[in-house]
């Protein structure tokens, strides 16, 4: 599958897409304009359940639900992983008050201009293109759970062992074809309108792996709830 050369994530000043999924914590669908003239909107924009990175992340949000709330800001949550595959993970893995849905086919990711990244054999072009070189060449640093910097595919499995994560058919049919897709959190005012984002995507995949810190997020929560 060719890597699309057209996507680049949506700015501050951007009006987001209206999306509609299928609710993984809930019944229904879950659509983006049900928040637009009601309230702020966290968007966390994610590779599947399969991404050991990922399910890091969705539990830093989850954690950070009851000041969100506290701002009057939902928080949505949002996987490449099928909508039943999604719903065992967190019948075991219960996070309070996680909004989730499910997205498989990645169209969230495409509206917010979140390129899937293709790895090759030797050429470079981010962020739709990385050579397996070049990404074996980043590193992930994780104190306290990983024993020092690691490249991306060791850290990967360590992080999976450690969880006793167990990769089944639907997570490697999510990986197939979504195993580079970057990611991105995006604050949206009530209005629909992106207020702040935090992506993969900037200077060369220097922020692959990473998540704001909770005071920068926190911060721009601050100015869109005033």
């Amino acid at each position: 599958m060719s890597a699309r050369i057209d996507l680049l994530p949506l700015q501050p000043g951007d009006r987001a897409p209206n999306v509609v999924l299928d609710a993984i914590t809930q019944e229904g669908k879950i659509a983006l304009d049900d928040f637009r003239g009601q309230k702020p909107v966290l968007v966390g924009l994610f590779r599947g359940l399969h991404c050991a990175f990922c399910r890091r992340h969705i539990a830093a949000q989850a954690r950070l639900d009851p000041e969100l709330r506290e701002k009057g800001v939902q928080s949505l949550t949002v996987v490449n992983t099928p909508i039943e595959r999604a719903r065992l993970y967190f019948r075991y893995h219960p996070m309070p008050n996680l909004l989730a849905a499910s997205d498989p086919e990645r169209a969230s990711h495409r509206a917010f201009g979140l390129p899937n990244l293709e790895f090759t054999q030797d050429e470079t072009n981010w962020p739709y293109k990385v050579s397996m070189a070049a990404a074996k060449d980043m590193r992930v640093d994780i104190p306290g759970e990983l024993p020092g910097p690691m490249d991306p595919f060791a850290a990967s499995e360590f992080l999976d062992k450690k969880d006793n994560y167990e990769v089944t058919e639907a997570d490697e049919q999510m990986m197939a074809t979504g195993h580079g897709q970057l990611i991105g959190q995006f604050l949206l005012d009530r209005q629909g309108i992106v207020r702040w984002s935090f992506t993969e995507v900037p200077e060369g995949g220097r922020y692959m792996f990473g998540a704001a810190s909770p005071q920068e997020l926190m911060s721009a929560v601050s100015q869109v709830a005033q």
